[in-house]
């Protein structure tokens, strides 16, 4: 299993070694050693890849300073594959789960519950962090783990909130440990790493691309009971990880706010559409109590 694992994390650090493209060589040999055998003709016709595609991806696949710099990754970081016993369970039941899990911090967080996913505009109004206050707070204080994405704005908020009252959190990154996005944010990371969780699929020298961030969305809604919108714009990129969570069949609930600003529009089309509308913390936590039993782990 130990080798198998390595396999899936240097595998999953190749170029043009997509999820999809794994999972096909999972498939055909659960031991991830045939693929390695292969002349990188071979490698264009099984993986139906491009001949200049599958040369750069041979070349990965043998290329002895990649292997050692994933050892030494392997050393400094915690790992979690998606053959480990200590994989997360809430991530294995959702569509397309990550394969490889950088990891900084308590690993344990992972298996706890209730966490609930706090998200929201990088441009909130000056109400925000109150709404965060009222609702987020008293979860905190109970003990609920709370997901976020480390962006600017409700994200930061919501992790700030969980480090204020001595709870847990977990950050999931758009981007490497190396290339923490936003800058602004480096404080914040380092403290998350001491006191909570840092996660990212992404390996450690991978600098933030654009469809990193709405990518990692499936994983901050996969590790939570339930997803909550503070504020989010009409056409807002959170909505994408409301898409994601409804998709899980997780939960989804919307802080309602001013019709003036227009921070609340996307959370009032989304209480429209279903969304459970959020004023307290007990709106939240009277669905756990009736919907745990399907969530204990």
């Amino acid at each position: 299993m130990n080798r198998i694992r390595k396999r899936l994390v240097h595998l999953h650090r190749c170029r043009y070694m997509t999820r999809n493209r794994i999972r096909k060589i999972i498939s055909l040999d659960s031991t991830l050693t045939k693929i390695y055998r292969l002349t990188s003709m071979e490698i264009s016709q099984l993986l139906a890849m491009p001949t200049q595609k599958a040369i750069l991806l041979y070349h990965d696949l043998h290329n002895s300073e990649f292997h050692h710099q994933i050892k030494e990754d392997m050393k400094t970081y915690q790992i979690v594959t998606l053959v480990d016993e200590s994989y997360p369970p809430m991530l294995k039941t959702i569509k397309d789960p990550p394969l490889v899990l950088y990891a900084i911090g308590d690993l344990n967080l992972l298996n706890r519950l209730p966490a609930l996913s706090v998200i929201g505009t990088r441009h909130p109004t000056s109400e925000a962090k109150a709404k965060v206050n009222l609702i987020v707070t008293p979860l905190v204080k109970e003990k609920w783990i709370v997901v976020s994405g480390m962006a600017k704005g409700i994200d930061s908020l919501a992790h700030q909130n969980s480090l204020e009252y001595h709870g847990k959190t977990i950050a999931v990154l758009g981007g490497g440990f190396h290339h923490i996005y936003p800058k602004q944010n480096i404080a914040l990371f380092q403290k998350i790493s001491a006191q909570g969780l840092v996660l990212s699929e992404y390996p450690p020298c991978t600098s933030p691309k654009p469809f990193h961030f709405p990518e990692r969305n499936r994983i901050i809604s996969g590790l939570s009971f339930g997803t909550l919108v503070i504020e989010a714009k009409e056409k807002s990129g959170t909505l994408i990880t409301v898409d994601q969570a409804l998709d899980q069949g997780r939960e989804v609930y919307a802080a309602p706010g001013s019709p003036l600003v227009p921070q609340t529009k996307g959370c009032h089309k989304m209480i429209q559409d279903g969304a459970k509308l959020v004023t307290q913390a007990n709106d939240i936590k009277e669905d756990w109590e009736l919907y745990k039993d399907n969530w204990i782990i």
